[in-house]
């Protein structure tokens, strides 16, 4: 099982943008000593909810500041991106980073961002299916041109070529091409990866992992129809996923792909999620009562849609609830059952569990430590 951490630079009531900034990057550094596999990067505009407006910018800030963390968007939002610039951040992560960087991507929300970047309601509606091919078609290829609705531009080359043939630095390698010493100052922990999964199991040359957020039966058959894997949301419990993941192999088989390849994506899904430890459950439960409904009061509905339509907001404080429940909220003995549950009954065995629910730079800190230190060991 692989564990890491999902940071939205949560705004919490009376923090500056400054101060949630500074606890997503500590609590990345965090989560490299704790052990963890991977810290997750949120991206939002205009609100509160997250401060954090471009995931691939904040994740080279963190590839520059760890060694072995891998660094993900969660995701970066096509619907108000061009997908070759995304592109292009992309492979230069992928190259200069030693491999470390996983392109999460979403269609995001009908918010007001579409008039801000001046892409329009459309290209959350109807353009993704075309956005997510030509971001892959930049990725995957040397050359890229497109001639659809949204884009359309005469061949060019691709610039730098994240699948070039040829393997990405890594280790020792890497520290010698970035001008680091040779031997870290600290070592760190590393948690199991899995003989045959897609990190350790890629031939040939291959560009950063691209893994597509699913929220509706659409989103889940384009990530099948293109081979990619699903990020599913902090909502979704065990049931949800499994009805997910059912549609998600129907859609496979019906695209004609093979079992064995979907055996190997199928460990690359990534299930976000909640972690709060404490001694005792009530704790735990207690200290997200505390603070996230009115984070979610406050952030969330700062959202404005982009043509006036009408959006309903869930209870907040009913939302805090279902979010503990759900998830790894308790004692850390309550909080792997509740993981390895969830990879039993589901069989996904990658997370992103969000940490900073105290809203608490020294109290998320705190809890990534636990996490890593007495969560981690009973996963083995």
């Amino acid at each position: 099982m692989r564990v890491g951490v999902f940071l939205l630079s949560a705004q919490f009531p009376g923090q500056s943008h400054a101060q949630a900034l500074d606890r997503t990057v500590a609590a990345a550094v965090a989560a490299e000593r704790a052990g963890l596999d991977a810290a997750w990067l949120a991206e939002h505009h205009f609100v509160p909810y997250g401060v954090c407006p471009n995931a691939a910018t904040l994740a080279a800030l963190l590839l520059g500041r760890t060694r072995r963390l891998q660094l993900g968007t969660a995701v970066s939002v096509l619907s108000t991106a061009h997908p070759v610039a995304l592109g292009e951040q992309a492979a230069l992560l992928h190259l200069t980073a030693g491999g470390r960087f996983t392109l999460g991507v979403g269609r995001g929300g009908p918010w007001i961002d579409l008039a801000v970047f001046g892409t329009g309601v459309a290209a959350y509606e109807e353009g993704f299916a075309e956005r997510l091919d030509l971001l892959l078609a930049f990725l995957r290829g040397s050359r890229v041109r497109a001639d659809g609705p949204q884009f359309s531009f005469p061949e060019v080359s691709v610039v730098p070529r994240a699948a070039e043939p040829g393997r990405p630095p890594r280790g020792a390698e890497l520290a010698d091409w970035l001008g680091l010493p040779g031997e870290p100052p600290l070592r760190f922990p590393r948690q199991r990866t899995e003989p045959g999964s897609a990190a350790g199991a890629r031939g040939g040359p291959v560009g950063p992992p691209v893994i597509v957020a699913c929220t509706s039966p659409a989103s889940v058959r384009l990530a099948a129809e293109r081979g990619l894997p699903m990020l599913l949301g902090m909502h979704s419990g065990d049931e949800d996923k499994r009805a997910m993941l059912t549609a998600y192999r129907t859609a496979w088989r019906a695209a004609g792909r093979g079992e064995e390849q979907l055996a190997r994506v199928e460990r690359e899904h990534v299930a976000a999620g909640v972690a709060q430890i404490a001694d005792r459950s009530p704790a735990a439960r207690a200290v997200l009562l505390r603070s996230m409904p009115g984070w979610f009061e406050y952030g969330l509905g700062a959202h404005r849609t982009v043509d006036g339509r009408e959006r309903r907001m869930r209870d907040p404080y009913a939302y805090t609830e279902l979010l503990c429940d759900l998830h790894a909220v308790g004692t850390p003995r309550q909080c792997a059952d509740r993981l390895l549950a969830t990879a039993e009954r589901t069989g996904i065995r990658r997370f992103a569990l969000l940490a900073e629910g105290s809203g608490e730079q020294d109290g998320t800190l705190h809890n990534i430590a636990r996490l890593g230190a007495e969560v981690l060991p009973q996963l083995s």
